[in-house]
């Protein structure tokens, strides 16, 4: 407890304008100068998803996972490749190939999620979809430079997970 007092007092005395009571009429500010809207058939909108599918196309997702109701210190390690990923006509609608390495498991999947945007940031949506042989998933995983970050639900099981995202040669 001790600590945790001490951290939060120099985080005061480090940041002002954390200690400051916010008036009426004040605005927020906005921290993020990215002014990047997507817009429908727009060039800055294509750019982004064409980004995407390169990033993606070919890549390898190395990193930890946790089980809800385990210890937090108990991490797994998990391992995508993305043999392709591919915009589909319909609105976000994407399918990625990937191969998935599962229990006895080891093959090759296509997936269709749904990307959504957060501002720049892709955001791969996957809602209760059931991938046979293994079960039903649901899933937001996020990426952002090289690393991804997100939750996982399999079944009645689910957890977090985050690592890097090596991109292909």
């Amino acid at each position: 407890m001790r600590y945790l007092l001490t951290m939060l007092s120099i985080a005061l005395l480090v940041s002002p304008a954390l200690a400051q009571t916010p008036k009426a009429g004040d605005q927020p500010k906005r921290v993020s100068t990215d002014k990047t809207l997507l817009v429908a058939d727009s060039p800055a909108n294509q750019a982004l998803l064409d980004k995407f599918k390169k990033l993606m196309t070919g890549a390898k997702l190395t990193g930890m996972f946790t089980v809800d109701g385990r210890p937090m210190d108990k991490l797994s390690a998990e391992t995508y490749e993305i043999e392709k990923a591919e915009k589909l006509p319909d609105g976000d609608e994407w399918a990625i190939t990937a191969r998935i390495k599962y229990g006895d498991k080891d093959a090759l999947f296509p997936v269709p999620v749904e990307v959504k945007w957060a501002g720049t940031t892709p955001v791969i949506t996957l809602d209760k979809v059931t991938i046979p042989g293994l079960g039903t998933f649901s899933a937001r995983v996020l990426f952002q430079g090289d690393r991804y970050a997100g939750t996982w639900q399999h079944d009645d099981k689910g957890g977090h997970m985050f690592g890097k995202l090596e991109l292909p040669k």
